[in-house]
């Protein structure tokens, strides 16, 4: 399967798992009077230094620990044997690529969009893992230039995605779609609030890490802009978000956002939520807008053993929303 697979594709499977640096986490989904429920969940953390997320670098440091802690959590869950697999944003490269005309074979477009990241990419391009589904389409202007086709590119390195699939393989189970965390937040508003994919408003979502953040830009259901950052570069995250605000009011043609999204701030220590709050705060301030958690329960229930603490509720977001790919709200 792709690396980056089409938001709201084909319907996930019946279990997820992500991988982070600081813990490995799963969820499984039933249906409940036609309605999707979370019917068991399950997190173990990892020693510090286990899994270190990069792009260019290996991955997986202490690969025991994590095929033991994997292991266990696929055991609370119901020891699926097919699960979808959600990585750090990262662990790849994410381009959006515009062309004038598009290639009516599918394997030549594959081709130029190779062509096209290759001059990005930190490895070679024979080592990379490439995939890409459509994005907007541009119609010329003065803002937006000659127009054309859009498309969201992915780029990783291949031996970094087999790495993370063989951790799965190892403790029993087979990795079917492999897919970046920030994606499946998007996928879990959009399950669970569909309007915002289904206008051609704009809407913001910010996914802050204690290791990274990225920032996406969507405009109705197209992804627009894309930027992830590592905690430790130069610079606040204040600094990406003028950044990302400058480009979307200067390049893409940008009015305001209908609805601003942040996920984050639990389950990470009293300072890293401090930090969320800020940010919060910093962007509520900046746009005039409110600035909404992300709810999983919109999208999907959950069973009655299952409290709803806020860091279980950041933790489900990415899981139900690769769950709930392709699915309607319930």
């Amino acid at each position: 399967m792709s690396l980056l697979s089409l938001l709201r594709d084909s319907s996930g499977p019946v279990a997820a798992v992500e991988l982070t640096a600081r813990h490995v986490s799963a969820a499984s989904l039933d249906s409940r009077g036609g309605s999707p429920v979370v019917s068991a969940h399950a997190a173990e953390g990892l020693p510090p230094g286990a899994l270190v997320p990069s792009l260019a670098a290996p991955n997986v440091q202490n690969r025991q620990a994590v095929v033991a802690a994997l292991g266990r959590v696929l055991e609370q869950v119901g020891r699926p044997k097919r699960v979808g697999l959600i990585v750090p944003d990262s662990v790849a490269k994410v381009s959006l690529v515009r062309f004038e005309q598009v290639p009516a074979r599918a394997s030549d477009l594959g081709q130029l969009i190779r062509w096209q990241v290759r001059k990005t990419a930190p490895f070679p391009i024979e080592d990379a893992q490439v995939s890409y589904v459509p994005g907007i389409r541009v119609a010329a202007g003065p803002d937006s230039g000659a127009g054309g086709q859009e498309f969201v590119v992915s780029l990783a390195r291949r031996a970094t995605i087999e790495d993370y699939e063989t951790l799965c393989a190892d403790a029993g189970a087979q990795a079917g779609i492999v897919d970046l965390a920030t994606f499946n937040v998007i996928n879990a508003v959009l399950a669970g609030a569909p309007t915002v994919g289904t206008g051609t408003g704009d809407w913001l979502v910010v996914n802050v890490a204690p290791e990274d953040a990225s920032i996406a830009i969507l405009r109705g259901p197209h992804l627009i802009f894309f930027r992830n950052r590592a905690a430790d570069s130069e610079g606040t995250l204040a600094d990406l978000f003028h950044q990302a605000r400058m480009y979307y009011e200067d390049r893409l043609g940008g009015g305001g956002f209908a609805r601003v999204f942040l996920t984050g701030a639990a389950g990470a220590g009293a300072r890293h939520a401090a930090d969320v709050e800020q940010i919060r705060r910093t962007l509520q301030d900046r746009l005039k807008t409110a600035v909404e958690p992300i709810d999983p329960r919109a999208a999907a229930g959950l069973t009655d053993r299952i409290a709803a603490a806020p860091a279980l509720l950041e933790s489900l977001t990415p899981l139900v929303g690769l769950l709930l790919r392709g699915r309607e709200a319930a």
